[in-house]
């Protein structure tokens, strides 16, 4: 698993424990470090997962009503907090970082492979997507591949050669 998916991992994590204990800030973050988080992580990943969970919950309220505005007919209070929290993380960070649109879609679907169910996969690529068709709209994002894209592909090609 790549360090940048194990962050966002870790940073769902968070926003997790924000939810069920209410815990905000860096209070989140001292204690998930300091107490919940399990195994090692680079510098620049602990980084990178702090920075979106801090962010998330920074802009919560406009993270929300991106979710809203496509989540007919389901209130984000009556998501799973799991499902909710995937769908945050990942509108977070079409809104306030760098990494291509597709890739952030993708590494939603592994984690919600991983910590949620089927049918939940299915619900938050069908909002993912149409968030990601609007934020097109208002500005497309530019043909690029990122250094998260070439790790990615390179872990593929270690995985093949395996």
């Amino acid at each position: 698993m790549g360090s940048r998916r194990k962050a966002r991992e870790c940073a769902l994590q968070m926003l997790f424990a924000a939810d069920v204990a209410g815990t905000r800030g860096d209070d989140l973050a001292r204690t998930f470090w300091s107490e919940l988080a399990d195994g090692e992580l680079e510098p620049v990943a602990h980084d990178f997962a702090t920075r979106l969970a801090l962010g998330t919950l920074a802009n919560l309220q406009e993270v929300d009503e991106r979710i809203r505005s496509r989540a007919e007919h389901w209130r984000i209070s009556r998501m799973a907090l799991v499902d909710r929290n995937v769908l945050r993380l990942a509108v977070y960070e079409f809104l306030h970082e760098a990494t291509p649109r597709t890739v952030t879609i993708n590494e939603a679907l592994e984690i919600a492979r991983r910590f949620s169910s089927y049918e939940a996969t299915q619900f938050i690529n069908g909002i993912l997507d149409a968030i990601k068709r609007d934020l097109d709209e208002e500005s497309p994002e530019p043909e690029t591949i990122s250094s998260e894209e070439i790790e990615e592909r390179g872990t593929d090609k270690d995985s093949e050669a395996s």
